[in-house]
């Protein structure tokens, strides 16, 4: 039989492991497949103790790319719901729940209304504005910011409308994807802090960390008891413990897990169509059915 938790209790373990632990890892999750592969994977420290993920993201990104739709808010948040329930129907891991711009700050504010509802710990809230486009594209596009008044009044009011003290609004800054520097990153996350934002994610598409280092030594110099959340997609050759050493209380694998699907899925469609049969792609793509299946069973 699988484990089952309540609602209150899902909501209110992301909280709670900030306070305990010293660091959290999070795994994109955008199916009920993802959640159980998510929540069954460990492996051992270098201590000897079992270690696994901590919590899941739900990421804008995949979850339109897994409809096929682009990531520029198209895939409706009542969408977002469906697959919240999916995932929470066979996992019992706090989840995180990207919420791009949120949209119109009433729009914005009954989204986190429902999130709370569901059992959702978290969401992210980036700053930009106007038409959406995917942080990765860096400053190949162009990223237009919301005002900072604009988006502290959005975080307030969000924040007036929670029924409780567990769930969290986590500010997500976009200022070194748009261009801007480390120092308008840092007046923007000293603003949403003073908003309530219960956290701070710094954002970047730069490959070497440098300018995530430097805005995190500052940060949390400045405001060491609030979470700061990187997403090291760009700069993946820095280990977690070495991102913790640099400032992150959580670190985010925001894509990896449908990424590696695409690249699985395109290679085992190519192998069936060059060998005129599946047996190659269902030796080297593929895992056995019965993998799935007892996934799936719980055994």
């Amino acid at each position: 039989m699988r484990k089952k938790i309540s609602t209150e209790a899902r909501r209110g373990w992301l909280r709670r492991l900030l306070a305990e632990k010293e660091y959290l890892r999070v795994i994109e999750t955008v199916s009920g497949l993802e959640g159980l592969i998510a929540e069954s994977v460990s492996t051992c420290d270098e201590e000897g103790r079992e270690m696994g993920f901590d919590a899941l993201w739900l990421s804008g990104l995949c979850h339109a790319a897994l409809k096929g739709k682009p990531d520029n808010e198209l895939v409706d948040m009542s969408e977002k719901y469906v697959t919240i329930n999916e995932i929470f129907d066979v996992t019992t891991k706090p989840l995180i729940v990207d919420c791009d711009t949120g949209g119109l700050l009433e729009h914005f504010c009954h989204h986190v209304s429902t999130l709370e509802r569901l059992g959702v710990s978290a969401v992210v809230v980036e700053d930009k504005k106007g038409r959406k486009r995917n942080s990765l594209y860096g400053c190949e596009q162009i990223h237009e910011m919301e005002d900072v008044d604009v988006f502290a009044e959005k975080i307030r009011c969000a924040k007036n409308v929670l029924c409780t003290v567990d769930f969290m609004i986590f500010a997500r800054i976009e200022s070194l994807i748009a261009g801007e520097d480390v120092c308008v990153a840092l007046e923007r996350a000293g603003q949403y802090v003073a908003a309530g934002a219960d956290g701070i994610v710094i954002h970047s598409a730069s490959a070497d960390g440098n300018e995530i280092f430097e805005f995190a030594e500052v940060f949390k110099n400045q405001y060491p008891d609030v979470p700061l959340v990187f997403i090291p997609t760009t700069y993946h050759h820095f280990t977690a413990t070495k991102l913790h050493e640099k400032g992150a209380d959580i670190i985010i694998y925001a894509n990896q897990l449908m990424r590696s699907a695409y690249f699985a899925m395109e290679q085992t469609a190519m192998s069936i169509l060059s060998e005129g049969k599946s047996e190659y792609a269902d030796k080297h793509y593929c895992a056995p059915v019965k993998t799935i299946l007892n996934l799936i069973d719980g055994e």
